[in-house]
């Protein structure tokens, strides 16, 4: 899935880019500075905006000597299109949710890299650090397969590669008091999904 330009990746061409600038505002917009959004010309705008006020999508109103257009929220297709824009943070809860449901959770699941800085486009993983709990063994096979599980799942829903970088409570707690990159940017961009914070690990190892 591309996370960055979500409706125009389902709804591919200027109409899909007239869509995605409707869908980022509760403002009303003239032709102009929708056409200067989406990127595309005043001719192509004018064809496509009677269509969509058409079908009920999108809202006219004359205010002469302009026009302006904004995106009708209640409509069954605009409620897709604003789930869309929303991805990302549809995405973040239900992966909290996923481990929820696991039968042993971790102690922290982190996203970082491009998905957790809202970079993430069609051919982007998605980063993942899973703290294992200290009572399981790290060839602990149930738990191996718990994890696999959940991985796939996060797959499925995305549609993105998904990379899990798993650590102890105690190695999480090292590396992200060490210099490593990869940690750094944990440290900057990581977005907890379930059970402890970045500053809750750091702290594991005085504890």
């Amino acid at each position: 899935m591309d996370f960055v330009r979500p409706i125009e990746a389902v709804v591919p061409g200027a109409q899909g880019r007239v869509l995605a600038v409707l869908a980022e505002t509760t403002a009303e917009l003239n032709l102009r500075t929708i056409a200067q959004l989406a990127g595309i010309s005043q001719a192509q705008a004018s064809r496509l905006l009677p269509d969509l006020v058409a079908l009920g999508v999108v809202e006219r109103r004359e205010v002469p000597p302009a026009s302006l257009f904004r995106l009708v929220p209640e409509h069954v297709a605009s409620q897709v299109l604003l789930a869309l824009a929303r991805s990302t943070d549809t995405v973040l809860d239900e992966m909290g949710r996923l481990v929820e449901a696991l039968p042993q959770r971790p102690v922290s699941v982190i996203v970082f890299g491009s998905f957790a800085r809202r970079e993430a486009v069609v051919d982007s993983d998605i980063d993942v650090v899973v703290v294992r709990p200290a009572e399981v063994d790290e060839d602990d096979d149930a738990w191996s397969a718990s994890i696999e599980t959940w991985r796939r799942d996060v797959r499925l829903l995305t549609g993105n590669p998904v990379e899990v970088l798993e650590v102890s409570a105690d190695e999480a707690a090292t590396k992200l008091a060490g210099r490593a990159q990869v940690w750094a940017d944990i440290r900057r961009d990581g977005r907890v999904v379930h059970g402890l914070g970045v500053d809750q690990l750091r702290a594991v190892r005085s504890a």
